[in-house]
């Protein structure tokens, strides 16, 4: 245990009210895709407070559309912006990058809320909305660390990086565009939602769009059109089949079930145009899981074939087959050495704090975690406050105990990795 773990224990609960209140701005400031310039204005000014030399990183995608990790989300290619802050930039002991998304995907239906979607409510110990959880509080977390040191007097001996980025959601564009411009550190912290486990392997996700062809006739005389939405049916199921089976030929540590590693949805279905027509086209799009270590060229090659196999199987897609088409986010997996210094450096951290030891899993979503790891060559992992399984989700949350507790342990990181 480090010499500063009690001091920054008692100013973070000192600090109770101020974080929660800060989390709750970032909440109640609406991000979502191509929306999130207010929210950046935010971090920069508090960046600006601590004195971090904060800065506007324009996310131009001119800059890195030919990078072999761009992923076009169809949204603005030059009107969005990354926000940075440095702690000791030109200081050359061990550096750490603290990196988190401030955009969030839609809220869904608000009748499933039960108050606005943006309204950083606290009940029973939570802070609500879109975002608390998927991951303005990581993101929080991570700043407020360095404000907690910054209050106690400790000073580093290499450079503490705030990334507060863009674009996450849809392909990485706002961290890609950092690692382009050359920021760089000697470790990552991503301060996603993993319930506090220390998480150094991703899956991967591949975004792709199916359109499968029918033949349209009168209702009344189906029998001799060709249902879309029917063959579609067919395609589905096998789908199901096909994450079965995909599963059974890889083997891989670190993850809660060998089953759910890389899975596979269907997320959007258009068929259709009228109650009495055969539905002469049905379009699907989902993603597909890529495993720890499996080549994104691999995963696409191994669904096409299977689409293909399928379509054999039954004469009119055989004919007639469906068309796959790759789009937005093209996620590879990601993965850092189980026994690199920073995962040892954070499992002591978290020990100091919670006296015990992390659980050390692999996640299944894909994150700006490969990115780090497969184009920068920086050791990265996720670990953050919050339950994956509330992103996305209406009546979102966030534990402020656990947003605590997490400031508390990437205070003890930085410590522990960028030294005095």
């Amino acid at each position: 245990m480090n010499n500063y773990s009690s001091i920054i224990n008692s100013t973070v609960n000192d600090m109770r009210e101020e974080i929660i209140l800060f989390i709750q701005n970032l909440v109640q400031s609406p991000s979502l895709a191509n929306d999130e310039n207010d929210v950046q204005e935010i971090i920069l000014n508090k960046l600006d407070s601590l004195q971090l030399k904060a800065e506007i990183i324009p996310v131009n995608f001119d800059s890195i559309k030919d990078h072999p990790a761009f992923s076009d989300d169809g949204f603005s290619p030059d009107s969005r912006i990354n926000v940075i802050g440095n702690w000791n930039k030109n200081i050359k002991g061990r550096s750490l990058i603290l990196n988190g998304h401030v955009d969030v995907v839609p809220t869904g239906s608000k009748t499933l809320w039960e108050d606005s979607p943006w309204s950083g409510k606290i009940k029973d110990d939570r802070i609500y909305g879109r975002g608390s959880c998927d991951m303005k509080a990581g993101l929080a977390s991570g700043i407020l660390a360095v404000q907690v040191l910054k209050t106690i007097g400790f000073e580093p001996n290499g450079n503490v990086m705030i990334q507060s980025v863009v674009g996450e959601e849809s392909g990485g564009c706002g961290t890609l565009t950092n690692i382009v411009k050359g920021y760089k550190g000697d470790a990552a912290v991503i301060l996603e939602p993993t319930s506090l486990k220390l998480c150094p392997i991703q899956s991967g996700a591949l975004t792709f769009r199916l359109t499968i062809p029918g033949q349209a006739t009168h209702a009344a005389m189906r029998w001799d059109g060709i249902s879309a939405i029917e063959k579609f049916n067919i395609i589905n199921q096998s789908i199901i089949e096909l994450e079965k089976e995909r599963h059974s030929l890889f083997s891989v540590e670190y993850y809660e079930s060998p089953e759910r590693v890389a899975p596979i949805n269907i997320g959007t279905i258009k068929g259709g145009e009228w109650h009495s027509t055969v539905p002469d086209s049905v379009i699907v799009e989902g993603r597909l899981g890529v495993f720890p270590g499996e080549p994104v060229s691999d995963a696409r090659t191994a669904f096409s074939n299977h689409i293909i196999k399928v379509s054999n199987s039954d004469p009119w897609l055989k004919n007639n087959p469906p068309i796959i088409e790759w789009f937005e986010g093209q996620f590879e997996s990601g993965q850092t050495d189980i026994n690199h210094p920073i995962i040892n450096h954070l499992k002591e951290a978290y020990n100091n704090v919670n006296n015990s030891n992390p659980i050390i899993e692999g996640v299944t979503y894909g994150s700006d975690l490969r990115l780090f790891t497969n184009h920068a060559d920086i050791p990265a992992l996720l670990f953050g406050p919050g339950d994956v399984r509330l992103a996305h989700s209406a009546n979102e949350y966030v534990e402020i105990e656990e947003v605590l507790t997490c400031i508390k342990i990437i205070s003890n990181l930085i410590i522990n990795w960028c030294g005095e």
